[in-house]
């Protein structure tokens, strides 16, 4: 086996330099774009519960329609009766 190497300090202190360096860059970059992704997050909260509304709205609506039709009154898609609805007359 061969005997270990002596570094000599100046690439060591570069080593060290530049993985501090790294490393602050890092968390300054970190805290840079954390308040961002914070605020992207709350949109994409609020853009959620925004269709997750029209969604029940929309699914409350189809049910309305669809026991409407099923009581035999009048139909929302069509102005006729449920009853004369179908194709077999």
């Amino acid at each position: 086996m061969v005997p270990p190497v002596q570094v000599s300090p100046l690439i060591k202190l570069g080593r060290y330099s530049a993985l501090f360096l790294g490393v602050a860059y890092g968390a300054t970059r970190y805290n840079y774009l954390k308040p961002r992704a914070e605020e992207e997050r709350r949109i994409a909260a609020e853009e959620k519960k925004k269709q997750d509304e029209l969604k029940r709205i929309a699914r409350e609506l189809a049910e309305v329609v669809f026991l409407g039709c099923l009581s035999g009154n009048m139909c929302f898609s069509s102005n006729l009766p449920a009853q004369d609805d179908s194709i077999l007359k």
